[in-house]
């Protein structure tokens, strides 16, 4: 059994008399205050996550220690309780002092890199701590080295055993065509007893009872629940857009001879994953595409980082934070997250949310953008955290990939930190005995349903064959790659590279005034301004935003927003970074991934000097025939110059047909003698009946800041209830086209239908959802619309 643990005085802090921990919190929590047990049991006091190096001690014993944030602990305490008051005491020294005494103690060779760039205004040696690596400072982030019980504490107290933790596996026996699920119990046992254990789907019509024989120590019991196929039938769980995220509810007795038992209750789905990487006919290199059920998916989706630089354990909290920022990733067509290896495990409504959303996982492990030591204790706390993750996680349908690390792999091969040619055997040992011999082999024992990649860009089985680091980590015709090019015109798509996958790139960008305005005031909304170089983080990172917009746009007075990333998003369907400012208010890139994930999609390209447009569909069926149809539009007026139509088209199952192709400079001369710079190329498919089956698209013939004819548009507005509840129609009316007409609601949570959009009607009308109570109002009092005729 488990005893809540409020009964004990707790005191966080520093130790009297301990100068190497220097700096520490020092407070104190009264009223934990347990019942004690009375009898011949066993009591464990349970850590489930301390930020990060500790002493522990009950009663003014020492207990243990902590020194990995990502690990939980557990402690016998059986023979200090007390009856009266018990105190415990949590210990916690400085990350940044730590990391630095064991940095300098590694002396027989360097472990990069030291510290992180100036610019990122960090702290040093974080690849000597299991820590969130990002905790020290990232390019995007601040430094912010917390520490504190950032997880649960409870005793278990038992006279015959516990139960650590319990896994789920379905698997499909393909020679009987037939599911059946594995599930796995790990028990800390102190005396030795037999029982039963009982497995049943009451859905599924399937139960079956076990004998069970354990003997004192730990130990992992398996057992299989054949599915009864003459009485049921199994519900697969399909990604987001591609069918139903069928749970089903596991429940799982253990009953000991002695009276004492177990119950739990686990949801689980059915699925299958597999990696394929195989030759492509006429092409170098291999394929890299996952296979869900039997079919090919096309992951669409985003990074995710940690959501708040200060971890919280409030269920309510939590909940109300995942769930709002999982269903905006779902509203955008998204059916993929990569959760990314310089932050942290997510919490457990994490993975759950996204198994009933259906957001497929791309699971890092926890190391980023550095070397690690091999040192013997660094090896074994690392292999209990992938021990106690994967038992964690691998439950969840939702998670569907592992990958050992983010970026190390081509750290090491492109000489990110300056080795020595002769030392770098070194390091490439170092990193295979880490992230080979140890994580892989891990997770290769406890997982065997998902696959496993050492990194992440990676060349995968080429990177293996070639030692496990290959020459070109991001060579775009194996595994996946990381792409970022600040200083190219990046609405030139023939510039993207075509790779295989796609899991990170993209541009910074800034959040919108009424976030920064709660940190700042109007002299500080500036490129140039101390606060804007403070805030940034990125090398040039100012700079780098300023010079991508002017090259296709004016350079903008005041901090606003950059429409950067939405053409190579539009071209290539792949994984971006971050969409989401801090709140959980959408960005504009956020609002184009409505568009360009949804699953008929409409894209248009200048080739050779030719207007190609493409009907890219999600779809596992090829029967949709569709038309492109195609408007001109001068920048000065809301008639169209004229209209084209293609012919209806039978399009490409999961891939991309093309639909309309006609030279550029026809087009200009059939539509009124448009030129580049005076009209805009706007485009959408439909059925053959008319109806339209994509969202509005367009082109721009040349870069907007060289529109001849554009206008302030003078856009006014009205508020609406829509008498449905917390949803209000935003009528919008200007008296010319606007670009990126972009609609802002201060400090009012929600997000709209559609923002960020070009405006070739004089009336349009937007709804707006709302998180939390609100009026029309509040709404027209705090509503802010901009364009970018407006930030010039």
């Amino acid at each position: 059994m488990t005893w809540p643990t409020d009964g004990f005085h707790l005191t966080t802090g520093l130790p009297p008399h301990h100068a190497q921990y220097p700096g520490m919190l020092d407070r104190t929590t009264d009223g934990i205050l347990c019942a004690l047990y009375r009898g011949k049991g066993k009591a464990v006091l349970v850590f489930e996550g301390v930020d990060t190096v500790s002493t522990i001690s009950l009663n003014g014993v020492t207990i243990g220690k902590t020194d990995n944030m990502f690990r939980r602990h557990d402690f016998e305490v059986t023979d200090l309780l007390k009856d009266e008051d018990n105190i415990l005491q949590v210990w916690i020294m400085s990350a940044v002092t730590y990391a630095s005494q064991r940095s300098h103690a590694h002396t027989e060779y360097r472990v990069p890199p030291d510290c992180p760039p100036p610019v990122q205004k960090g702290e040093c040696h974080v690849n000597f701590i299991r820590k969130a690596q990002s905790s020290f400072s990232w390019d995007w982030g601040p430094s912010f080295p917390t520490l504190g019980i950032w997880k649960g504490v409870r005793l278990e107290v038992f006279n015959t055993l516990r139960v650590l933790s319990y896994t789920t596996n379905p698997r499909f026996d393909s020679e009987h065509s037939s599911w059946n699920v594995e599930v796995e119990l790990f028990f800390d046992i102190f005396v030795a007893s037999k029982g039963l254990v009982h497995l049943s789907m009451p859905l599924l019509q399937s139960e079956a009872e076990f004998q069970l024989s354990l003997t004192p120590g730990q130990s992992k019991k398996c057992f299989v629940l054949q599915l009864n196929q003459v009485r049921s039938s199994v519900s697969l769980w399909w990604p987001f857009g591609h069918g139903e995220q069928t749970l089903y509810d596991l429940m799982i007795d253990v009953n000991l001879e002695d009276g004492e038992a177990f119950n739990a209750e686990r949801m689980v789905a059915f699925r299958t994953v597999e990696l394929v990487q195989e030759p492509i006919p006429s092409s170098p290199g291999l394929s890299f595409y996952f296979w869900i059920n039997g079919k090919p998916i096309f992951l669409k989706g985003s990074n995710w980082i940690p959501v708040h630089a200060f971890q919280d354990h409030r269920a309510m909290f939590l909940h109300w934070r995942y769930r709002i920022l999982l269903r905006s990733a779902q509203k955008a067509n998204m059916n993929a997250l990569r959760v990314w290896g310089g932050g942290v495990y997510e919490q457990d409504i994490f993975y759950s949310l996204c198994d009933m959303y259906g957001i497929m996982i791309w699971q890092d492990f926890m190391f980023a953008c550095a070397l690690y030591t091999t040192e013997k204790d660094f090896i074994q706390t690392v292999r209990e955290e992938i021990t106690q993750q994967v038992r964690r996680l691998k439950s969840h349908p939702s998670v569907v990939i592992w990958s050992g690390n983010n970026e190390n792999e081509a750290a090491i091969a492109t000489d990110w930190f300056n080795i020595p040619v002769a030392e770098r055997p070194l390091y490439v040992k170092d990193y295979v005995s880490l992230y080979v011999e140890n994580i892989r082999d891990i997770v290769l024992q406890e997982d065997s349903t998902c696959p496993f990649l050492v990194s992440s860009p990676t060349n995968g089985v080429k990177s293996e064959k070639e030692g496990w680091v290959a020459k070109d980590p991001d060579d775009p015709h194996f595994g996946d790659t990381h792409y970022y090019s600040y200083y190219k015109d990046c609405w030139d798509w023939t510039a993207f590279p075509r790779t295989r996958f796609a899991s990170e790139y993209g541009f910074q960008s800034w959040p919108s005034l009424s976030t920064l305005s709660k940190v700042s005031v109007s002299s500080d909304w500036d490129f140039r301004s101390n606060f804007s170089a403070h805030r940034q983080h990125h090398e040039d990172g100012n700079q780098n935003s300023t010079t991508a917009a002017v090259v296709t746009l004016l350079r903008p007075k005041v901090i606003r927003w950059a429409p950067f990333t939405g053409s190579s998003m539009t071209f290539g369907r792949s994984l971006p970074g971050p969409l989401q400012k801090f709140g959980g208010k959408w960005k504009m890139l956020h609002y184009w991934a409505t568009d360009f994930y949804v699953p008929m999609l409409s894209v248009g390209v200048e080739d050779k000097g030719d207007l190609l447009i493409y009907a890219v569909s999600d779809s596992h069926s090829e029967k949709h025939n569709v038309k492109a149809k195609v408007k001109l539009y001068r920048w000065s007026s809301f008639n169209a110059v004229c209209s084209l139509e293609s012919n209806a088209t039978t399009i490409k199952a999961g891939g991309s047909t093309l639909v309309f192709q006609l030279s550029i400079s026809a087009l200009l001369t059939q539509c009124g003698n448009c030129t580049r710079r005076s009209c805009i190329v706007a485009f959408l498919l439909s059925s053959p009946e008319g109806q339209m089956i994509s969202p509005h698209n367009h082109i721009f013939l040349s870069s907007p800041r060289y529109a001849e004819g554009l206008q302030k548009p003078n856009i006014t507005f009205t508020v609406k209830d829509t008498r449905i509840v917390q949803s209000f129609f935003v009528t919008l009316h200007c008296s010319f086209p606007a670009v990126y007409v972009w609609l802002d609601v201060d400090d009012i949570p929600g997000h709209f239908d559609v923002n960020g959009f070009l405006m070739l009607s004089k009336k349009s009308t937007v709804i707006f959802g709302a998180w939390r109570l609100t009026t029309a109002e509040e709404i027209t009092a705090n509503l802010h619309i901009t364009s970018l005729r407006d930030v010039y």
